[in-house]
């Protein structure tokens, strides 16, 4: 469901608002609620028709990062949130974002990671391991 964030058609003094008639079909102005995408058992994908005709993949839960460490990738599950800058509360509701540390285990060891893609845009985890040493 889109939220809408066009002015009110009524002004504070109780009038009719006149002026915001003339972009009021803009679709620019009306946006989505945020993607947030949360630590879970499993993988949960929305695809969603953008502007243009194109397609966003938006990742609702993830279970699985892309891991980069010492110019290798590999695939880890992703355990919880330790820290995300973006709000404390996200860290609590283990919601992942951009800059998000998040704690992974790849073959039995864990470690942290900060992750460097949108989830909520591009419908992947991708991270990079904080510690010099590859697992």
């Amino acid at each position: 469901m889109a939220e809408y964030r066009l002015k009110s058609r009524r002004k504070p003094s109780g009038g009719i608002r006149h002026s915001r008639e003339r972009c009021d079909k803009k679709l620019a102005w009306k946006g989505n609620p945020p993607t947030l995408t949360k630590v879970s058992e499993r993988e949960l994908r929305e695809s969603v028709r953008t502007r243009g005709g194109n397609v966003k993949i938006k990742l609702k839960e993830a279970s699985k990062a892309i891991i980069s460490a010492g110019g290798k990738n590999f695939v880890a599950d992703i355990k919880q949130v330790v820290e995300n800058r973006a709000n404390r509360q996200y860290a609590r509701q283990n919601v992942i974002t951009k800059g998000a540390i998040i704690e992974v285990e790849f073959e039995g060891k864990v470690a942290k990671a900060i992750v460097t893609s949108r989830p909520g845009q591009h419908g992947v985890v991708q991270a990079k391991l904080l510690e010099e040493k590859p697992l």
